[in-house]
């Protein structure tokens, strides 16, 4: 990484010492000379790194060259952001030209004292990077070069689906152009030739030809190439280009061919369309076949959807690994442990696997073995070795931009859910993102950046969804192999005593647990990132000293989690800091007003710092902010004056309208000018705003054209006034028809919509919560986007539409066409779904309630009713979550009589309604039996979790459980009258999570629960008769896959038992409300892999288990985390 690096840097120093702002730091303090001289010396240099990148592959001497001048590059760099800096500060200095003067003349930066200092830095800088050239004309290096070839095992499914796009689809071209697309090493080259060479194939094509390319995608050569495949004769080198097009022509006119172009790297759609042109002539059902590791390029060479290779499968990639490492040899169970213990981290590539294979081969012993596997195997990386060579390969033909933003990655743990918009702006913070196109912004020239690597191969698990916002991606760990050997010492995750005492003075990024921040020695830190691994983090007075004292060159700092109260003043003397987040630390109730120093601050994250009562008053100083994300901040009483002349910000998670005014508080007019708005905004306490009408039209919401998500909070307290909200219509906060996102929360004022809701054709989700006044929605079923939809608290709500759907004969209307979730609550005054029916609803045994022509809610996936609604449209063909509260049971009754091949598109998956439900939870509903419940589930039999709650009529031991095979998670709620548990459980096989609660009838799990030994989580609450500690109670014995145990409220329960010994794999324990537990057993000792001990509401046990002290600490000392969380739900 040191050689894209120093390029890079060596571009960027060049581009601000070329830039206005330094020209005029240069006549301020009179150093222009020595910049001038500066850019002169590293212009030198760069001409040197364009050569050198190449070279440092294969030389140590080279590399540490490099790593010498990157350190250099790094030290001008924080030079001249010191100067930009100090330049801005000067700009925002208040008050008048004399006032300035003196400021600036008793100040440590005064003209003539900066100047000599300026002069002196760099000039020093200078002299170093002179040195550093001098040295690199000793070098004299040539780049080496490596191919490989994999076999075939595990292909025979991907080779069929191959053979079939070739010989048996039918395709409008002449010519069918088919990508396969995969990692490095995956096999595609040898899959393309798999498929070449069979007999099938050679019968069906007239003629034949398989081109590698590569990197150098040069027409003529790849053309002269082609013919040579076809005729096995290389053209005459003197051939021109259009003679060499007539020859092609003349093989391939006519014929149906087939043509292999292997491993194209090449993205330029043009100098493909070039090649493809003189590829058309062939006769109908030819085909190209074409490898690449690029998605993007699949895309650019053809229409149709890419041929994605995956990883072997584990009994394919032993079989390959067995028939190289143990071919010839009796097979030895040791060997065997180990080999199956190595693939594990081979991701099912078949070059990884054939390398190492290879490599185990020639050692004969068991104890060769397990030392490859401790020792050399986690070493083949650092020596190039050819598993390294192989997957580098792909960051070798990154642009250098794009290296260093994937060398960064080194920095998650492996494994680790990285979200795609933080990594974004980590790479703004370092300024590896480039600003070439000013329409756009940074964050969005940074997400292409992602898409590119992601379309590379470099990243996996990434999520979807109409906004990028939220998106999570993780890298693969072979992927993440690469990642840390190029970026060297640069970055390290220091994670123990050890890294923390080897990592150098020279490291600029690092990840690191928090205890050891202390122990690190470097002071040119430009990111310190934290990962808890565990819940019990806090950050002492002595680390943040030590933080600001010690990373003066800070460009990004995550402090979150880390339940701190105060904020030292000092923070501003990290003047280079573009990224803060101080998010989640639910103590700070202010920010220092020194904060607003940093002026170069982009992103400043405070989420979820629930104390936080106001933002700093001269946050307008904050120049370059553009994300001020304050999100679920409740106790924060008002915006700061001034925030409106942030035109960059593009993230304002929260607006707080000033309640009475007497915090001087920013008003809606504020708002206006921030039209770079992005993702959600949301605006509380809007009851209280005086003269709304010209308030909410000040606000601009109509110009705030990128918002994804909007949310109107009116906050309205009875107490406080505010609620009369009759002139505050809703009509002047229209938004722009963007907008993907709305919630309308506690508006009292007319009862009707604003006329602009049915403009926003765009939305995605819509929510409304009340208190309010509103009686009938508008129609929200013909939406054409619309896949959420919740409407809770609409006490007044009548009707949701006016008129049902008619669907006429021969005619189908759509009803909701995107829906995928509706979610229905406390609405009491709602009668029906429509005002006006279109049928008679009377009977009882109406089987249906819309028109069969109407296509009714084709895509819900999760309904939850908590209304006693008695007539809405059915929803045969929901698969993913039903949730049923205080509401009739006959809308489920007419569903379940339902045929779905008469209401749905997708009729011939399954004819039984609710057949793929995978949640189901049931809430006291009217008329609902055991009977008519066990009917029901048995239709269910996709279904994953179920909860049963306060069912009084359901008899759960007289019910069937048989058919629910694949239950994974029950839970029963207040089920007083249950006694024991129902002897039909001991059929659910697959159970691993059962949650009781609120049972007080229940006195025994015997004689089922010894059966439920799948069990990973159990969690009993409020149950006054259970006895768990009886003598010779010993149904947990067998229980050893449990996980997670959770006990509150069980006062028949007096001590934990002897049987907690058996629970080897217990790693949560939580204990709340035991008033008489007065000690923890000895046996606690034996659960070794506890990792989370929660004991709340047990007075005794809390003192004796205070740490070190306590009479039972030494019981639970090895848990490395001790909580006193007040429910054991939630666990």
């Amino acid at each position: 990484m040191a050689e894209a690096i120093a390029f890079d840097l060596a571009v960027e120093l060049i581009t601000k010492l070329s830039s206005f702002t330094l020209s005029q730091i240069g006549l301020w303090w009179n150093v222009k000379d020595d910049l001038d001289d500066l850019k002169s010396t590293v212009s030198t240099i760069k001409a040197v790194l364009l050569d050198a990148e190449e070279r440092s592959v294969t030389s140590h001497r080279v590399k540490d060259w490099l790593e010498k001048l990157k350190d250099v590059l790094y030290d001008a760099d924080d030079l001249l952001d010191d100067f930009s800096t100090e330049a801005l500060r000067k700009d925002l200095l208040g008050g008048s030209k004399l006032t300035k003067e003196v400021r600036l003349f008793f100040s440590s930066s005064n003209q003539f004292a900066c100047s000599l200092k300026m002069g002196r830095q760099i000039k020093a800088i200078k002299a170093r990077l002179t040195l550093i050239g001098s040295e690199a004309k000793m070098f004299n290096l040539r780049h080496q070069t490596h191919s490989f070839k994999d076999n075939i095992i595990g292909r025979d499914d991907d080779k069929a689906a191959l053979l079939k796009l070739m010989l048996e689809f039918e395709s409008e071209e002449n010519v069918y152009i088919i990508p396969i697309v995969g990692l490095g090493g995956l096999g595609k080259t040898a899959l393309a030739q798999f498929v070449y060479n069979d007999e099938m194939v050679k019968n069906h094509f007239e003629l034949m030809m398989f081109v590698c390319v590569s990197d150098v995608f040069d027409v003529k050569i790849i053309v002269e190439n082609i013919i040579k495949s076809a005729t096995g004769q290389a053209p005459n080198q003197k051939l021109e280009m259009d003679q060499l097009q007539n020859q092609l022509r003349g093989k391939i006119g006519g014929k149906k061919y087939l043509l292999v172009l292997d491993d194209i790297w090449n993205e330029e759609w043009e100098e493909w369309v070039s090649l493809k042109e003189l590829l058309v002539g062939g006769a109908k059902g030819s085909r190209i076949i074409v490898t690449t590791r690029s998605l993007r390029v699949a895309k650019i060479t053809s229409k149709c959807q890419p041929y994605v290779l995956k990883g072997l499968s584990d009994d394919d990639a032993w079989s390959l690994f067995k028939e190289i490492a143990l071919e010839q040899r009796s097979i030895n169970p040791t060997f065997v442990k180990i080999g199956k213990q190595i693939l594990e981290r081979c991701g099912g590539v078949p070059l990884v696997i054939r390398t190492i294979a290879g490599v185990l081969s020639f050692k004969e012993t068991e104890k060769e073995w397990r030392s490859f596997k401790d020792n050399e195997f986690t070493r083949i990386a650092q020596n190039e070795g050819k598993i390294l060579a192989t997957l580098k390969m792909s960051y070798d033909h990154l642009p250098s931009h794009l290296k260093h933003c994937f060398a960064y990655c080194r920095l998650y743990p492996k494994d680790h859910e990285i979200r795609v918009q933080t990594l974004v702006q980590f790479w703004i913070a370092q300024g590896f993102v480039k600003q070439l196109n000013p329409s756009q912004s940074l964050e969005e020239i940074g997400f292409v950046y992602f898409k590119d690597l992601n379309e590379r191969g470099f990243f996996q698990e990434v999520g979807e969804g109409y906004s990028w916002e939220g998106l999570t991606c993780k890298m693969h760990d072979l992927m993440h192999d690469p990642a840390e050997s190029v970026a060297g010492t640069e970055s390290s995750i220091v994670d123990s005593n050890e890294i923390a005492s080897k990592v150098g003075e020279k490291c600029r990024h690092i990840s690191i647990a928090l205890s050891l921040i202390p122990l690190f020695k470097g002071k040119k830190l430009r990111t310190l990132l934290h990962f808890p691994n565990n819940i019990d983090q806090n950050l002492s007075d002595e680390t943040w000293d030590f933080i600001i004292s010690n990373c003066r060159c800070l460009r990004v700092l995550e402090m979150n989690g880390l339940d701190f109260k105060m904020i030292p003043r000092s923070i501003y003397k990290l003047k280079h800091l573009r990224y803060l987040n101080l998010s989640v630390n639910f103590s700070i109730k202010s920010l220092p007003k020194s904060i607003c120093k940093i002026q170069n601050l982009q992103v400043l994250k405070l989420g979820l710092c629930w104390e936080l009562e106001e933002l700093p008053k001269k946050i307008e100083k904050l120049v370059n902010l553009t994300h001020l994300a304050c999100g679920d901040c409740y106790s924060l009483t008002h915006m700061p004056r001034g925030i409106g002349k942030l035109t960059s910000l593009e993230t304002l998670s929260m607006f707080v309208v000033d309640k009475d005014g007497s915090h001087d508080g920013a008003d809606l007019s504020e708002l206006s000018g921030l039209n770079n708005l992005r993702g959600q905004l949301e605006i509380t306490n809007l009851g209280f705003v005086k003269n709304a009408k010209e308030e909410f039209k000040t606000a601009n919401l109509k110009e705030k054209q990128h918002l994804r998500s909007l949310v109107l909070k009116w906050n309205n307290d009875d107490n406080d006034g505010g609620d009369d909200d009759d002139d505050k219509s809703l009509e002047d906060l229209r938004p722009h028809p963007n907008l993907k996102e709305l919630f309308i929360g506690g508006w009292r004022g007319d009862a009707k919509f604003p006329s602009w809701l049915s403009l926003l054709t765009n939305l995605v989700v819509i929510r409304i919560r009340g208190p309010s006044n509103f009686k009938q929605t508008p129609s929200f079923a013909q939406l054409p986007c619309l896949q959420k939809l919740s409407i809770v608290d609409l006490t007044e709500l009548e009707y949701l539409d006016d008129n049902s759907p008619k669907g006429s004969p021969g005619e189908t209307e759509s009803f909701f066409p995107s829906l995928k979730s509706l979610w229905l609550e406390n609405c009491p005054n709602m009668k029906s779904w429509w005002r006006k029916r279109s049928i008679d609803d009377d009977n009882e045994d109406d089987t249906t309630v819309i028109g069969t022509s109407t296509m009714a809610f084709p895509c819900l996936s999760s309904l939850e009713i908590a209304n006693p609604l008695n007539s809405m449209p059915l929803y045969p063909s929901l698969d993913d979550d039903l949730r049923l509260v205080k509401t009739s049971s006959r809308p489920l009754k007419q569903t379940m009589k339902m045929n779905i091949t008469g209401t749905t598109p997708s009729s011939s998956t399954s004819s039984l309604p609710l057949s793929k439900l995978k949640a189901f939870h049931v809430h006291k509903i009217e008329r609902l039996d055991t009977h008519m419940l066990d009917e029901y589930l048995k239709h269910f039999t996709g279904l994953k979790k179920l909860t049963i709650e306060d069912c009084k009529e359901v008899d759960l031991e007289g019910m069937e459980w048989q058919a629910l095979k694949n239950l994974s998670h029950l839970e029963i709620i207040n089920i007083p009258q249950l006694v024991s548990l129902p002897l039909g459980l001991q059929h659910l096989v697959q159970l691993k999570r059962l949650e009781i609660r609120n049972c007080s009838g229940l006195r025994s799990l015997f004689p089922v629960f010894q059966h439920l030994t799948f069990l990973e989580v159990l969690v009993v609450m409020n149950c006054e008769e259970l006895e768990l500690s009886a003598a010779g109670f010993q149904i947990f014995q067998d229980h050893t896959r449990l996980r997670s145990l959770a006990l509150e409220n069980i006062p028949k329960c007096r001590h934990l038992p002897e049987w907690i010994q058996h629970l080897t794999n217990l790693q949560i324990l939580s204990l709340v409300d035991w008033p008489n537990l007065t000690s923890l057993p000895d046996e606690m000792r034996c659960i070794t892999n506890l990792q989370q001990l929660n004991i709340h509401k047990v007075p005794q046990l809390e003192e004796r288990c205070q740490k070190d002290i306590g009479a039972d600490w030494y019981k639970i000392a090895h848990i490395p985390s001790v909580t006193h969380w007040p429910s054991a739900g939630y666990f």
